[in-house]
């Protein structure tokens, strides 16, 4: 039987969530009903355990460094520790004056133990809430990530550790086309080269145009793509399809209802991304599963979506978003709705293993996380390939994110000022 919205959702059981009864052309409200009072005491609570953490880790410098297209972070406690992190590329490379002037200072001289309340801090700094949005976002995650590998370089503990410890470290992954506008028969000769040798049981495809007014970015692909791609991959496949905002909601139902057709186990973001009424209608109607979020920054604006299950399965970005604190409230509040999570990727830098990074750690993560390795930038692992391997990816387990870049990559990289 191909996956439904009904057994997506029930696998949320295997991870202790109560899903009975969840169907989606849903009048009803699901069950477990979730209120926004619980909601709110959800994001009250704390996130992070830094108990084991004695003293203080004071954040005695933060560099921007750039080496060709890369960026990295290089962030010095008072204590002499030196930590090299890898922020969104594309985001840093836009929006870096926003980072140096409106986000760093805010961090320095601090006690990365309050990490929590500094992200709160940032918000306000110098009014930048009026910058809400992703490129503020992007650059507080930049820094959080540095900040919780210098916390957990210094307890020399993975970084899961700050968020309760691994539960899991095999993740499951799965393969993401990024391509639209080619022949059917072209996307599938690409999807196959994508999967092959790699083991992996699922992948993901884009259909519809991208912000395109329901027009497709080929006539007649998004149809002819759907069962083909079942066809060419069989029953054993989970497959996944992702519209990028393509259409308003009677086309995105009818495209829906193709993909249930044969089988689907999610409908990525059918509507415009802050259509979030629309995205709802569209859930409403169909028994797939619809997924969404990748670009929602606002925790109020997640609390209503889940609340409201405007989604049924929330994908938060975790540079996109703020970083893995606010990714973990999200996960949390959708766990108290028994709804799962799958994160999604950003591209470049080190996405790809910060996605492994929380799904070691988040209880209601989905069967299957994406999966972009990047040969361009030099990073060793002692305790993971960093490869899928029969369909997963390791999670490395040693201090901090496990990683290390190349020091002759860190050396010829030079500081990134405002001048």
């Amino acid at each position: 039987m191909h996956p439904t919205r009904r057994s997506f959702i029930r696998s949320a059981a295997l991870v202790g969530l109560a899903a009975g009864g969840l169907t989606r052309s849903r009048a009803a409200a699901p069950d477990p009903r979730v209120t926004k009072a619980e909601l709110d005491r959800i994001l009250g609570q704390p996130v992070l355990r830094t108990d084991f953490l004695n003293s203080p880790v004071r954040v005695e410098s933060v560099d921007l460094l750039r080496n060709g297209k890369h960026y990295l972070l290089r962030t010095r406690s008072a204590d002499g520790l030196e930590v090299i992190t890898v922020p969104n590329p594309s985001r840093m490379a836009e929006s870096f004056p926003v980072f140096l002037k409106n986000i760093r200072p805010v961090f320095l001289r601090q006690d990365a133990r309050r990490l929590e309340d500094l992200l709160w801090d940032a918000y306000r700094h110098g009014s930048n809430y009026k910058l809400q949005g992703i490129a503020l976002w992007s650059g507080v995650a930049a820094i959080e990530m540095a900040l919780l590998e210098l916390l957990a370089r210094t307890a020399r503990r993975p970084v899961a550790d700050l968020f309760g410890g691994a539960i899991r470290r095999d993740i499951p992954v799965y393969y993401a086309s990024s391509n639209r506008g080619n022949r059917p028969e072209e996307e599938i000769e690409h999807l196959r080269k994508l999967v092959a040798g790699s083991g992996v049981k699922a992948l993901k495809f884009r259909v519809g145009g991208r912000m395109s007014r329901n027009a497709d970015s080929l006539p007649g692909r998004t149809e002819a793509l759907i069962p083909l791609v079942r066809k060419s991959f069989g029953d054993g496949f989970t497959l996944y399809a992702d519209s990028n905002s393509s259409y308003d909601v009677p086309e995105a139902i009818r495209i829906g209802r193709l993909m249930e057709a044969h089988g689907y186990a999610f409908y990525e973001e059918p509507c415009p991304f802050d259509w979030h009424w629309e995205t709802k209608e569209v859930a409403d109607a169909l028994n797939l599963p619809v997924a969404g979020g990748e670009q929602e920054f606002s925790l109020r604006n997640w609390q209503w979506m889940i609340e409201h299950r405007g989604v049924d399965i929330v994908q938060p970005d975790l540079h996109y978003g703020g970083g893995y604190v606010r990714a973990t409230q999200v996960a949390r509040m959708a766990a108290a709705a028994g709804m799962t999570v799958v994160p999604h990727m950003s591209g470049g830098g080190l996405g790809y293993l910060d996605v492994v990074h929380f799904a070691s750690f988040t209880p209601n993560i989905g069967p299957f996380m994406e999966f972009k390795g990047n040969a361009e930038l030099p990073v060793a692992c002692e305790t993971s390939s960093l490869r899928c391997e029969e369909g997963r990816v390791r999670c490395p387990n040693g201090p901090g994110f496990g990683v290390e870049i190349e020091p002759a990559f860190v050396k010829a990289a030079r500081v990134v000022t405002l001048a």
